[in-house]
């Protein structure tokens, strides 16, 4: 008898390491703003179309949500026409965490542009695009 104990006892350890630790690790962000300024971490406004001659800086305002206060990282890639132009990496320091990158704007940037938040494997959590005029 004792073996069919060990057996069993076997058997839950194996159906308990199959369940993925990845899953509940997940990164989720509930807002994300491409902002001409960030005042008491919050973006006041949300760019869709902007003129290259109007902003000297952009800032990619992101609310991430984590399933804990475990320190991980994302990062900002930003493009232009398709082509990456910057890559930011940011900290996120606790389950419910503000950050942003920002990207100073010179001549010649217009263009469609998307920032993408990824995590640190390279998954995509969330894109945001604008146009600059």
């Amino acid at each position: 008898h004792r073996y069919c104990f060990a057996a069993g006892m076997t058997l839950f350890f194996l159906s308990s390491a199959g369940t993925s630790p990845a899953a509940e690790e997940l990164l989720t962000i509930p807002e994300m703003a491409v902002t001409t300024r960030i005042v008491k971490r919050n973006p006041i406004d949300s760019v869709r179309r902007i003129s290259a001659s109007s902003e000297k800086t952009l800032y990619c305002f992101t609310r991430v949500n984590a399933p804990d206060d475990e320190e991980r990282r994302i990062s900002h890639i930003w493009y232009r026409n398709g082509e990456t132009v910057a890559e930011y990496e940011l900290p996120v320091r606790g389950s419910r965490w503000r950050t942003f990158s920002k990207k100073v704007i010179e001549k010649g940037m217009r263009g469609a542009w998307r920032v993408e938040a990824v995590d640190e494997e390279g998954n995509l959590l969330k894109a945001v695009e604008f146009t600059m005029n």
